[in-house]
C-alpha cells in the first residue's frame, strides 16, 4: 500500500464524544434539525480523518507541547482538536469556538 491510500484508524475519546453530546443537546433545544445537522457533519468530519489527517493545521499555542495537536474546523464554529500517533488518530476534544477554551491551554 503506498503512502497515498493509507488509512489511519480515528479514536474519539470518550471526553470527546461526551463534547459532542452536549453541543448537540444544546443545539436541539433550538432546532432539532440543526442538531442533527451538526451531529452528522461532526461524525463525518470525524470518519475524513482516516486518510491525510496532516491536511489540517496544526494547533499550536506557546502552552500545548510543540506538534503534538491538530485542528480542523466544522460548520465554521466547532474545533475538532485531534493528535495523529502512528496509524491512529486520536480525536481529543470538540469545542465550540464561541466559548473560552482556555482551560483546555
Amino acid at each position: 500500500m503506498d503512502g497515498t491510500s493509507r488509512l489511519y484508524k480515528v479514536i474519539v475519546s470518550e471526553r470527546a464524544a461526551d463534547m459532542l453530546i452536549r453541543h448537540v443537546r444544546f443545539l436541539a433545544q433550538v432546532s432539532p434539525e440543526a442538531a442533527d445537522k451538526l451531529r452528522s457533519e461532526i461524525i463525518d468530519a470525524s470518519k475524513s480523518l482516516q486518510s491525510l489527517p496532516e491536511r489540517h493545521l496544526e494547533f499550536s499555542d506557546p502552552l500545548l507541547p510543540a506538534n503534538k495537536y491538530r485542528k480542523m474546523i466544522i460548520s465554521r464554529q466547532y474545533l475538532l482538536v485531534y493528535q495523529v500517533k502512528d496509524e491512529t488518530v486520536h480525536i481529543d476534544y470538540i469545542l465550540d469556538c464561541r466559548q473560552d477554551y482556555q482551560w483546555l491551554l
